[in-house]
């Protein structure tokens, strides 16, 4: 161990509250993995959770496989595939490096996690019933969804052949700063960029990078902006240039999926029923859905109850109630073995007599 910069303890389970650290594993040092920081032995061979593995034994594990990639692929412009050794299940590849992270103005409230990247909230708050919000929090809901619209709309205006992922990034993180607003994925959980961008089978949550996006491709943009205390969660998945007939008819798969689901949504309706509707219309038209990640709750904290699973024969638990706002974001593939995937995402707010799409957009995504 070596000494460090003053900078919290990367260990969620922290016993002694995330203090500065003051001892940074030196193997990860050398090695460049940035974020190995602790407050002392006791949490650094508790593992280096920040990395999302648990032992001591399995934080070692982490040496090993940057060791082994230091043969990373070099392309010829002097951008390059850290991961060499990960076996991919489709052809996108990451093209790194990442650029530095984006600044965000001081005078722009931030959420709770910005500065460590830990959501106590979140973890505190896990499990309670879905908050039933008021009048003037419903209205700030509203607002910061025409915001994250707003954003979104403009990064969709610039997917061409050509442009890299990190330029959308780029064009979303300065969008949503000239609304005096903070982008929520970043920093969220230490993810590094301002909008998650998935390239065909990438199925979500994908950093933006140097890869440019090439004629035939499709791109989710998932975008969420935080304002006055409160977040907007929203997403679509567009075409590149032209695409073939199986990737529209995805597309559109996809949309359908939470077009139909969004009509059952009212006073009185089980979270349930939502995958119900979706998973149906998936399977005849050839698709599967993707059961890892759900719809979810948001408002004050970026994720909360309810927990919306986006197929049949679930066991989510509720009725939906009048000053609810959650998400709807099913994920459908052709495939489980790296073909592309397509999701869609709104934030609804469930009224007394139905629901309002609070991030409804105008355009259809094959528009021009």
């Amino acid at each position: 161990m070596s000494a460090a910069a003053s900078v919290v303890c990367q260990s969620p389970t922290c016993p002694n509250g995330n203090p500065p650290s003051r001892l940074e594993c030196p193997t990860c040092n050398k090695l460049g993995i940035r974020g190995s920081f602790f407050c002392g032995q006791e949490c650094f061979k508790s593992g280096c959770q920040s990395l999302l593995l648990p032992t001591y034994k399995s934080h070692k594990l982490i040496h090993d496989l940057v060791k082994k990639s230091s043969t990373a692929t070099q392309y010829s412009d002097k951008t390059y595939n850290p991961f060499v050794n990960y076996v991919f299940t489709g052809s996108v590849q990451p093209v790194y490096p990442l650029s530095p992270k984006r600044q965000v103005p001081d005078h722009i409230p931030r959420p709770e996690y910005a500065a460590d990247g830990v959501p106590t909230l979140e973890r505190k708050l896990a499990g309670q019933p879905p908050r039933i919000l008021s009048a003037e929090e419903q209205s700030k809901m509203r607002t910061v969804c025409r915001l994250g619209r707003e954003v979104l709309d403009i990064a969709a205006s610039h997917i061409r052949p050509g442009i890299t992922t990190d330029e959308i990034d780029q064009i979303v993180h300065d969008a949503t700063i000239e609304r005096n607003a903070y982008p929520s994925p970043l920093n969220y959980r230490n993810f590094p960029k301002s909008v998650c961008t998935s390239v065909n089978e990438v199925i979500c949550h994908g950093i933006p990078d140097q890869r440019r996006l090439q004629d035939g491709d499709i791109v989710n943009l998932d975008v969420s902006v935080y304002f006055d205390g409160y977040h907007a969660d929203l997403n679509e998945t567009y075409p590149v240039g032209k695409i073939d007939d199986d990737s529209k008819k995805l597309i559109r798969t996809a949309r359908e999926c939470l077009d139909e689901a969004i009509k059952i949504c009212k006073p009185g309706a089980l979270f349930r029923d939502v995958g119900k509707v979706i998973e149906p219309i998936a399977r005849s038209n050839g698709c599967a859905t993707v059961r890892t990640y759900t719809g979810h709750g948001v408002n004050d904290l970026f994720h909360c109850s309810p927990n919306i699973p986006h197929y049949a024969k679930n066991k989510a638990v509720g009725t939906m109630k009048p000053g609810m706002v959650f998400t709807i974001e099913p994920v459908g593939c052709t495939t489980v073995d790296g073909r592309r995937s397509a999701q869609f995402e709104e934030t609804l707010l469930i009224t007394e007599t139905g629901v309002d799409i609070l991030t409804a957009g105008t355009r259809n995504v094959f528009e021009e």
